[in-house]
């Protein structure tokens, strides 16, 4: 059985088993398609035979297409793969038209007739190379390397000719009397070739492709061929539906499908995909001609926009970014999911605006949403990744499939499509944006000068834990805000961009350590390339320069250091007892109950603007938990506790993970429940438990994560490092209602990155400040202001952030430690806030 006929039988299966079924079934015929299985083996395979079994399952697919829109772009991918199928009695016509080529040209033997053998007992993708490289070896007055060429530039070796069933061995020998016939006769058997379908790697060609432009044009506007002797003629009707302009518009296409300017083709082709796009969204007739014509304009778009680099190393930003405007809209249409692409879209067609307006913050807008459609893309691929790659593994161990092409497949995937174009052209505007912003090559989030060995990482993440003896300066690929400093590091450079208000930009600025972000790929691939070397690093509030120093240069910077530098302080924990409430207003807050963060909460009331709104809170004190955990209902889990405490002092730190589920066990005696409905309700905050029961076991639960956070790993490993005492530390958990901001901002009076005090700098985000504070991607809006002309602002950068929070009334538990505001130690962050 065909292997288009075994797909055909498992669609109803993938269907039944949802997106994991459908995305198998992909990854099973792509695995085909680019040559890592088998077609057949000793086994005939008509021509007229594949071409029915691709129009059954290709049917199916249709089918699928319409009746489940939650499946449509991995469906479009499955059909690419596929292609569109024989038409009629296309099929049968490879076989017939290579027996009519020999006998009017007179060349039945040597290749041809080993060709004809082939085609046969299996047509493949190879057979459109094998067709150009013949067309081309005669175009070029029979020159034997440009034939070799043509099947060498896409993956056919002479190895791979002899390893079909029906080997090829023979390379072309022609008259120069058969060459008009042969070009004539070849040209017009490619189209039938490309007719039959199969998009299978070979983009240059359209191999096999029902992503070949000019055969899907003809499928859906209709054409007719005539038969000759034996072979029987082809007639293929117009799809109905399309308006009465759309011929012309793809016969501009196909005018200028070759232009060496590709804008005005670009446009065309986007403009015919936002034709069709109503009746791919439809119930159309012949649906699967159409979304075989929208693979073809797509695929034309994204060879015409790589065509297009060498136009715009010299072009004009503007015209850039309409180019990246066009990418855009054209991964848009590819999408289902598509909100955020369309946001982004939206972003470049303002700053094009700004451009025209001649506003002098045009750069600074369009590099946020450079920044903003690179996460776009991030996050796209992040999803392809996790809905392609566990099945690409699982089923290619099965197959087995070469390793090297299972790691790849999702990359592959990718690059093959609209995204991989998008992230080039990004890349070759970022330093343009760069440059006309003034925004330099790096960010400076610690300003602070170091000398280390270079020490490259892919995650800072991974290292956090880790001591190194000697000063590092870390080349870290991935930083997302969330990680610790490992001790010995004196320096973190990457190309993420953490927000200022990131646990590790404060971590660095409070224990002197650099931290930069370095936006130049050059200048770290340098670094990368350093390894071991020693490097000294000066910086200013938007620079860092650095030179390669010796081991005795180090050596005579870190005598310095240590006699000149700044004594770390000596930092202690003072340890909280129990005062006899189990909850308390905020007019009682004070530094026995509760930490800084309820403190200032306290504090501001009655000293900020009434339009200022201040959220209603309460606190359960220090020593709450601890006496919680010493009532006999939670003796067991105290003793539990204990045991594993004795095992964390061994340094398992396994330990620290069995810890937060046990204190999950905690029982609510009644008198702090009593107590803590109490507050809440005389301090006009909703009862949980008012709601339903199920509400406030959610909230205790939320209380015992709180708690149960002053083991999290980095906390634990913080206080290790500045040497505070773990048993010490103690956790008032602050009660609030949440206010639904429209937006959250941090204001520090001192500019973090330059330590100038006559300035203030800001960020800001739509929605709650988790966004801000949080590792969450992209960038908030800056800005610097002097606090004698706070009417004057100096925006340093747009948002990029693709995320906004927002919530209903609710309440929020937070960590409230006395380990968190200690002066010249970053607690902040450590614990948990539910």
């Amino acid at each position: 059985m065909h292997r288009f006929n075994i797909a055909a039988d498992l669609v109803d299966q993938a269907r039944d088993a949802g997106l994991l079924g459908i995305v198998g079934l992909f990854v099973w015929i792509r695995f085909m398609s680019t040559r890592q299985l088998i077609w057949n083996k000793n086994y005939n395979v008509k021509p007229r035979e594949i071409s029915q079994a691709q129009d059954r399952f290709t049917d199916d697919l249709e089918n699928m297409y319409k009746s489940y829109p939650q499946y449509r772009e991995i469906l479009r991918m499955l059909l690419s793969a596929v292609g569109r199928g024989g038409e009629g009695d296309v099929g049968q016509r490879i076989r017939d038209e290579i027996l009519v080529i020999q006998r009017n040209n007179d060349c039945k033997g040597g290749i041809m007739e080993e060709w004809h053998q082939k085609l046969h007992n299996n047509t493949s993708p190879d057979d459109v190379v094998i067709c150009q490289a013949i067309i081309d070896y005669i175009k070029s007055d029979f020159d034997i390397n440009v034939y070799w060429d043509t099947l060498n530039k896409n993956g056919i070796t002479k190895e791979r000719l002899l390893s079909y069933d029906r080997a090829i061995h023979s390379e072309p020998k022609f008259r120069s009397d058969q060459k008009e016939g042969l070009l004539r006769d070849l040209g017009n058997y490619m189209r039938s070739l490309k007719m039959l379908g199969g998009s299978q790697g070979h983009a240059a060609l359209a191999v096999h492709s029902g992503a070949d432009l000019e055969s899907a044009i003809a499928t859906c506007m209709g054409y007719k061929s005539e038969g000759e002797g034996f072979m029987v003629g082809v007639q293929i009707n117009p799809v109905n539906g399309l308006s009465s302009g759309f011929p012309d518009l793809l016969q501009f296409v196909l005018d200028h499908v070759e232009d060496k300017s590709a804008e005005p083709l670009l446009e065309g082709l986007l403009e015919a995909r936002v034709e069709l796009r109503p009746l791919l969204t439809g119930s159309s007739e012949r649906l699967k001609d159409l979304i075989f014509l929208d693979i073809a304009l797509d695929s034309t778009f994204r060879t015409a926009v790589e065509r297009s680099y060498e136009e715009l190393n010299d072009a004009a930003p503007e015209k850039i970014m309409y180019f990246i405007s066009l990418v855009l809209e054209n991964l848009a249409l590819s999408t289902d999911d598509n909100e955020d692409i369309l946001y982004c879209l939206k972003g470049w067609n303002r700053a094009m605006d700004m451009v025209k307006q001649k506003d002098d913050q045009w750069a600074l807008y369009a590099k946020a949403f450079l920044d903003r459609t690179r996460l776009a893309l991030a996050s796209k691929g992040e999803q392809y990744y996790n809905m392609m790659q566990p099945s690409a593994e699982y089923l290619g161990s099965l197959l087995n499939v070469e390793e090297w092409a299972v790691d790849i497949f999702t990359e592959e995937v990718i690059r093959g499509g609209s995204a991989a174009t998008l992230s080039a052209l990004l890349n070759r505007f970022d330093p343009v944006l760069r440059n006309v912003a003034h925004l330099g090559s790096w960010q400076v989030i610690s300003p602070v000068e170091v000398t280390g060995y270079i020490v490259v990482v892919d995650k800072l993440l991974s290292v956090q834990n880790k001591t190194y003896d000697k000063p590092t300066v870390l080349v870290a690929k991935s930083v997302k805000g969330e990680e610790e400093i490992p001790d010995g590091v004196v320096g973190v450079i990457t190309p993420d961009m953490p927000d200022v208000l990131s646990h590790v930009s404060v971590r660095a600025r409070n224990c002197k350590v650099l931290f930069a972000t370095c936006f130049d790929p050059n200048t770290l691939s340098e670094f990368q390339g350093h390894e071991g070397k020693v490097f000294s690093f000066k910086t200013t509030s938007a620079d860092v320069t650095y030179r390669e120093v010796s081991d005795s240069e180090l050596m005579q910077s870190s005598s310095s250091d240590a006699q000149g530098g700044e004594a770390i302080p000596s930092l202690s924990l003072v340890k909280k007892k129990f005062l006899g409430k189990y909850a308390i207003s905020a007019e009682e807050f004070s530094d026995e109950m509760v930490g800084a963060k309820s403190r200032n909460i306290a504090y501001l009331k009655g000293k900020v603007p009434s339009w200022v709104g201040i959220p209603t809170s309460v606190a359960i004190p220090f020593g709450t938990f601890e006496k919680i955990l010493s009532d006999e209902t939670n003796k067991e889990v105290a003793q539990n506790i204990q045991m594993l405490k004795g095992r964390l002092a061994q340094e398992d730190f396994s330990a620290l993970g069995e810890i937060r589920k046990t204190v999950l066990n905690l029982t609510a005696p009644t008198q702090p429940v009593k107590e803590l409905k109490e507050k809440m309700l005389s301090s006009g905050m909703p009862w949980p438990g008012d709601e339903s029961d199920h509400r406030w076991e959610q909230a205790w639960m939320a209380i015992k994560k709180v708690w149960a956070s002053k083991w999290n790993e980095r906390a634990y490993f913080s206080t290790r490092k500045v040497k505070l005492d773990h048993e010490y530390l103690s956790m008032a958990v602050l009660v609030q209602e949440i206010v639904n901001a429209d937006y959250a901002f941090v204001i520090h009076t001192t500019n973090p990155s330059s330590g100038d005090s006559s300035e203030i700098y800001a960020e800001v985000v739509k929605g709650l400040g988790e966004t801000l504070v949080g590792a969450y991607p992209g960038r908030a809006m800056s800005f610097v202001c002097k606090k004698d002309d706070l009417d004057s602002p100096k925006v340093l950068g747009y948002p990029s952030k693709p995320i906004g929070l927002f919530i209903k009334r609710s309440i929020i538990f937070r960590s409230d430690s006395n380990g968190e505001d200690l002066e010249g130690y970053a607690g902040a962050g450590l614990y948990d806030s539910i």
